[in-house]
């Protein structure tokens, strides 16, 4: 992908999984990369294996729900690259249990993380996307779940809805400037998700136990059933330069439940139908 090559890509949560996969694509596109993680171990990892292999690429240890963090790791984002070129905002942290059982401090956590860190990544590298010229991308990672919600993680859910909120202004805000805004919905995949959620929990949050009832509850749910593919994150990630480069609205990574979306928004559709005939 041409327009990618001698760029800077700047992503969140790429330590492992998901964001991992997305900073090996941009290194291969010829990109400079940073990785960004709240475990600083396994970003600095990351950072040095595409060192080895002849990429520039530096790590930084973020906190997305801390905008001092973000902001520190923009500034030596410009002090090694003089801008970027393409931010992914990858942030999730997963909370299971059934909407009446969450307490409010579990809801502000998923929403910090989930909502405000997404929120404060954009804050803190748009002035660095502005720094540059020409093709200019920020990719923000919804879910499935905000496409085909399912039972046991409401709170992630709504989260993610918020995210595609968010991106669809965004994407309207930033179009004047020939910044690109494309919002990603993954599904099923083999990471860390659910470690690394367990780990980055605040203390003060207690254990993350979800009640036995809840688990099954989400196991038997359509919806989840519906998403049952699981992928790799390098499957997952394998039209994502070329979504990015047409400037796609929407990327989705698995294609299995497209029928049962489809359903769905026909009952809005219906809905419309019968706001006019009424």
């Amino acid at each position: 992908m041409s327009e990618f090559e001698g760029g800077v890509a700047v992503v969140t949560g790429a330590g492992s999984g998901l964001g991992a996969a997305m900073a090996e694509r941009f290194f291969a596109a010829g990109m400079s990369v940073v990785v960004l993680d709240i475990d600083g171990d396994r970003a600095e990892r990351q950072a040095e294996s595409l060192r080895r292999r002849g990429g520039a690429a530096i790590a930084r240890r973020v906190d997305v729900a801390d905008r001092a963090s973000l902001e520190a790791a923009a500034r030596a984002v410009e002090d090694a690259f003089s801008g970027c070129t393409v931010l992914c905002a990858n942030v999730g942290v997963q909370q299971v249990g059934a909407l009446e059982r969450l307490t409010e401090p579990e809801w502000r956590w998923v929403l910090d993380v989930n909502v405000l860190g997404v929120v404060g990544a954009v804050a803190a590298f748009l002035p660095l996307l502005r720094l540059r010229s020409g093709p200019r991308h920020i990719l923000l990672t919804s879910s499935s779940s905000a496409l085909l919600p399912f039972e046991s993680i409401g709170a992630y859910a709504a989260s993610k809805f918020a995210v595609q909120g968010y991106g669809e202004t965004l994407r309207l805000e930033l179009a004047p400037e020939g910044i690109g805004v494309s919002i990603l919905f993954p599904a099923g995949m083999s990471t860390r998700h659910v470690e690394s959620s367990g780990l980055a929990r605040p203390i003060a949050l207690g254990p993350a136990a979800p009640a036995a009832e809840d688990i099954e509850v989400l196991r038997a749910s359509p919806g989840l059933k519906a998403q049952s593919q699981i992928l790799t994150p390098e499957e997952a990630t394998r039209n994502l330069l070329a979504d990015l480069a047409a400037n796609e609205r929407y990327i989705v990574t698995h294609g299995g439940y497209r029928q049962e979306m489809a359903e769905r928004w026909e009952d809005l559709l219906r809905a419309f139908d019968r706001a006019q005939t009424s």
